[in-house]
């Protein structure tokens, strides 16, 4: 199951690099509650489930360079760059260094979940 939902989240990752570029080359702004709020309730929702996974995880795994902490600031992270996609304004260079620090982590995870957990 953990592995399902990290794989959802790095294409979501990659979604809302797309989003990124695409709300700047349309040159418009979202409607909040039709297109930004439903999307980010979704996906808080999902981060939720990810997080009680990975701690799950975590604690059964010990994986040496895995830690809670990791897993928090991801989702700090993403609850914050999901939300900036939509935004045409948002800061290019510290977006997409957001969402490559989030990959990373995500990343890790996966293979750190695919190979057993002791890395």
């Amino acid at each position: 199951m953990i592995e399902l939902t990290t794989t959802f989240l790095l294409q979501a990752c990659e979604e809302a690099v797309a989003r990124f570029h695409q709300m700047r080359e349309e040159d418009r702004s979202p409607d909040f509650f039709a297109e930004v709020k439903p999307y980010a309730d979704h996906m808080r929702d999902v981060l939720k489930q990810w997080q009680q996974q990975s701690y799950a995880w975590i604690e059964e795994n010990h994986p040496k360079y895995m830690h809670k902490q990791q897993i928090d600031h991801a989702i700090d992270a993403m609850e914050q760059f999901f939300v900036q996609s939509f935004y045409k304004e948002t800061s290019k260079k510290r977006f997409l260094q957001s969402v490559q620090s989030t990959q990373y982590t995500l990343s890790t995870l996966l293979r750190y979940v695919e190979e057993g957990g002791h890395v």
